[in-house]
């Protein structure tokens, strides 16, 4: 059993040392170390799990929530700082599933 740990603590290893994750933390330290920036993009990404959340649920989404947040996006992206770490965020996201599939496919999970 210790193998299998020892490959997930090799795995984790790998992935801090892609450039996926280093440019997501370098990219991350830069926006919140501007207190506004940060604001902002907490609170897009507020908006986004709250409708996520209630589109899981069933629930109607107000259509005006969902122009608000895409309103948001946009103003976000035109701060530079912003704009390179949600793009480098969604890259570490994608790393992340793709690890997730890959293992999932290996034992059999869906």
């Amino acid at each position: 059993m210790s193998y299998v740990y020892d490959q997930a603590h090799n795995l984790a290893k790998a992935i801090r040392n892609s450039e996926e994750y280093k440019t997501y933390v370098e990219k991350r330290k830069v926006v919140y170390a501007n207190e506004k920036n940060k604001e902002m993009v907490e609170d897009f990404k507020n908006r986004v799990i709250k409708i996520q959340m209630d589109q899981i649920a069933g629930k109607d989404v107000d259509p005006e929530e969902i122009e608000k947040a895409n309103n948001l996006e946009n103003v976000l992206m035109l701060n530079t700082s912003i704009n390179e770490f949600l793009t480098a965020e969604l890259r570490f996201s994608q790393l992340v599933q793709d690890i997730n599939n890959i293992i999932g496919k290996a034992i059999d999970v869906e």
